[in-house]
């Protein structure tokens, strides 16, 4: 029990040490499950229309007994994710500071929390320009200190974007690639020049380490971009995202070997993972590394779940030139110390601690070379054509003379399909 639980501060307390300022999505040690739906879709990226009925839903824990007196404000950002330095009255209808008023208090838990949800827009602040949002939560008494941050877009859905995702990749078949190729037909927007005047973002699977973006077309045609046999528009074909279920307390479900209580947790341990690298691909409906809060036996599992410390191994040897981290929605993208899988050498294995509420998860190992910011697949996970990923391509204009990153269009294609 003494190892479980000094694992598991060391890496919280770690985290708290090295946490960075910027405009990911981000909570601190004692903010959990943070999850931003689209009109209670879970399973769906977070973008919602401009001037339309859709609402986007903010919702996260507080490891606490109480409530905090919270406030909430939100930043414009360009297509990079970095603020946009407007005035807030400019793309803000109301006042850009907010109390989270919406909470409730966790019941039949050994963790005690509480969970709060802000839905936007809402009547203290309506967003009138289209483009990245975003949220920040932090205390009323330390408004300069973020405790949590979220992400979002706003969409003026002005443009279509039609294309797919093939194994069949300007650098051959079946070579655990996909290539993705893609119209963005304009005809809706008064764009001044096709060629340069467009910034296409693609992200997959909401990962944040591994977007592209695209400054120009490989051509056009009236008043359509083609984005065609572009080279960083080939991405690993990656493997489907591993799954499992702590939903119950009282059995092994899905993915878990064991359960046991060792005061004031559970623990969860799931079954041993192992590299998949040369494996043949085997289909697997998974949601592209998110996850969904839910007890079995509860109603209303927002406040009925429980928290418990979740323990990942992957048998294999160490990884000299690698760091590896427990990649998903869970960990919110980063590549933290939380995130962080440490090598054992006794069991020859790599071990991971997450205190996770009771629900269905999605996750991957991500090799990261040293001193690296971008994840790869092909060393623990595989790289296989037909695995099925989610693209997100959003498609952002600048005005001649305009100070921010107007978000004309985005869609979602997947491969394997």
């Amino acid at each position: 029990m003494i190892r479980r639980l000094s694992l598991l501060l060391s890496v919280i307390l770690s985290m708290s040490h090295a946490m960075a300022v910027d405009t990911g999505n981000m909570v601190t040690p004692r903010f959990r499950s943070l999850q931003v739906t689209v009109d209670g879709n879970e399973l769906a990226p977070p973008v919602i229309t401009l001037n339309s009925d859709d609402k986007v839903t903010i919702a996260f824990d507080e490891l606490a007994e109480d409530r905090s007196y919270l406030r909430y404000s939100l930043v414009h950002c360009d297509a990079s994710w970095q603020p946009s330095g407007l005035v807030e009255s400019e793309y803000l209808d109301g006042f850009n500071q907010a109390d989270v008023e919406d909470y409730s208090f966790s019941r039949s838990t050994t963790v005690h929390y509480v969970h709060y949800s802000v839905t936007l827009p809402n009547q203290h602040m309506t967003m009138k320009f289209s483009g990245n949002y975003m949220m920040r939560v932090y205390s009323e008494d330390d408004p300069d200190v973020n405790l949590l941050q979220a992400r979002f877009s706003v969409s003026e859905s002005k443009v279509r974007i039609n294309g797919e995702a093939s194994s069949r990749t300007d650098t051959g078949s079946d070579n655990g690639n996909q290539q993705l190729s893609f119209t963005v037909d304009a005809s809706g927007v008064d764009v001044k020049n096709m060629l340069s005047d467009l910034k296409v973002v693609v992200s997959r699977n909401g990962r944040t380490d591994d977007v592209v973006m695209l400054e120009s077309p490989q051509r056009i045609n009236g008043r359509i971009a083609y984005y065609e046999h572009l080279r960083n528009l080939i991405f690993p074909g990656g493997n489907e995202y591993r799954r499992f279920e702590n939903t119950s307390v009282d059995f092994p479900t899905m993915g878990v070997e064991s359960i046991d209580y060792e005061y004031p947790y559970y623990h969860v341990t799931l079954f041993r993972d192992a590299p998949r690298v040369g494996e043949q691909y085997r289909y697997d409906s998974t949601q592209y590394g998110r996850f969904k809060v839910r007890e079995y036996n509860s109603d209303d599992s927002d406040v009925e779940a429980d928290y418990m410390i979740t323990h990942f191994i992957l048998d294999m040897p160490e990884l000299y030139d690698y760091d590896i981290y427990i990649d998903g929605d869970m960990t919110c993208r980063r590549f933290s110390p939380e995130s962080m899988m440490r090598y054992d050498a006794e069991s020859n294995s790599y071990r991971g601690a997450l205190l996770l509420k009771q629900g269905a998860y999605n996750y991957q190992y991500l090799a990261v070379p040293k001193g690296g910011k971008r994840g790869v697949t092909s060393v623990i996970e595989g790289d296989c054509h037909p695995t099925v990923n989610e693209y997100l391509i959003s498609v952002y204009y600048r005005e001649p003379g305009a100070r921010y990153d107007r978000l004309l269009g985005s869609t979602v294609i997947y491969s394997g399909y």
